[in-house]
């Protein structure tokens, strides 16, 4: 096949490469700059596809005799995943830029074009495995080792996308495994270490980012009856299940540690409680997608496993699609949803916010994802039950 080869200028993409042209395939590498800043550069483990990042890639590209390129995403980065990120802070959830990155930037703008061009399939370096059925469907399956399974991140591909995705490394036991065959090949970033954290933000102050692109106004910090414990400069900087940073007035009646438990961006408010009013009964989200062949019958609660952090673990759980009352909006020409994927865990899920990602399993399959619109507490005392945050627009083909 003719494979676009995804090179981030770390160790596993670059292998990822290399076992692409050794399968005989017809390789061209390519380097996204997702940043226009020229002086953008690596910190140790901070920040990816920086200037460093897209030389190293050149150097793995040379050293394996590939074409290579660098393709200027930035624009396109900056509106579907930098500007989002501020959006869905601003509208007080909490956002996945990983996610986002790969739904919108990696396996919708990087796949589209490397398809106009004649490209079979993209290549990337993420740990997780692709396998096609009986029927000849192809599905998404977690790797061959759940310690850097990264299937979950990759939930949000539709079954179009995974008929042009590769992942070489899916079946690799170890990146350690993968780091010695890098030496092997005598390429310099055998040893690199993995980016971290959120790649625009390098320095990791996610507070300090926000507050200059949002501003910061001061609000209160309330309990769940209303009354008021403390203020804040920011509710953009809290997030659920923060306990740190609070800053409290006063100490709770029982002692014990408050947590946030809800950010309101209209009113301005964080909303602080006890640990128990985390946990969580039910989540759903209208923006869902099914990863490859679809359920039957998904109006038919099924049971499944969902993740909701791409580091969790998975837990039972009960998955329907169910009518909605009120359609979401979602993006461009495409309609309303007028249906939601309602997830109900077996056991509260903990500290699970609004625009987070919920990601479906059955057994190894990713069976697909929805955005968090909702979540239902499963405290009985608590004086409200339901958070929602409304949705803001979602990426095209979110609706199922």
């Amino acid at each position: 096949m003719k494979v676009l080869a995804a090179m981030s200028g770390g160790v596993d993409s670059a292998v990822a490469a290399a076992r692409a042209v050794e399968a005989g395939h017809d390789v061209v590498g390519v380097h996204l700059a997702l940043s226009r800043m020229p002086g953008t550069l690596r910190t140790g483990a901070r920040g990816c596809c920086t200037i460093e990042d897209s030389m190293d890639a050149q150097r793995v590209a040379n050293k394996i005799g590939i074409p290579y390129y660098v393709w200027d995403f930035s624009e396109r980065f900056k509106a579907d995943v930098v500007d989002d990120f501020v959006a869905e802070y601003t509208a007080g959830r909490t956002p996945n830029p990983c996610m986002r990155c790969n739904e919108r930037i990696k396996f919708a703008a990087l796949l589209e074009k490397a398809v106009d061009l004649g490209f079979d399939a993209v290549a990337t370096g993420h740990y997780a495995n692709i396998v096609t059925d009986a029927e000849g469907n192809r599905e998404l399956h977690r790797a061959a080792t759940w310690a850097k399974d990264q299937s979950y991140v990759l939930g949000v591909l539709t079954s179009e996308q995974l008929a042009h995705s590769m992942f070489p490394l899916g079946a690799t036991p170890s990146k350690a495994e993968v780091r010695a065959e890098a030496a092997e090949r005598g390429f310099s970033v055998a040893s690199k270490p993995d980016s971290h954290d959120i790649c625009f933000i390098p320095d990791g102050d996610t507070k300090g980012w926000l507050a200059e692109r949002v501003g910061a106004e001061t609000g209160q910090v309330v309990e769940r009856d209303g009354s008021v414990v403390g203020s804040h400069d920011g509710a953009h900087s809290f997030t659920v299940g923060q306990r740190r940073g609070l800053h409290l007035g006063m100490p709770a009646p029982d002692g014990k540690p408050r947590f946030v438990l809800e950010v309101r961006p209209v009113s301005n408010q964080v909303v602080v409680g006890p640990k128990e009013a985390l946990d969580i009964s039910e989540i759903a989200g209208a923006r869902f997608t099914w990863a490859g062949l679809a359920p039957e019958n998904p109006q038919i609660a099924f049971e499944c496993e969902v993740q909701i952090r791409a580091h969790a673990d998975p837990v039972p759980a009960t998955a329907v699609v169910r009518a909605l009352d009120v359609p979401v909006p979602v993006e461009g020409q495409r309609p309303a949803s007028d249906h939601e994927l309602v997830i109900t865990p077996h056991t509260p899920l903990n500290g699970v916010a609004p625009g987070q990602t919920a990601v479906v399993y059955i057994g190894t399959r990713v069976l697909g994802q929805c955005t968090i619109d909702r979540t239902v507490s499963a405290d009985s005392t608590s004086a409200d039950s339901t958070s929602a945050v409304p949705a803001v627009p979602a990426a095209a083909g979110a609706v199922a």
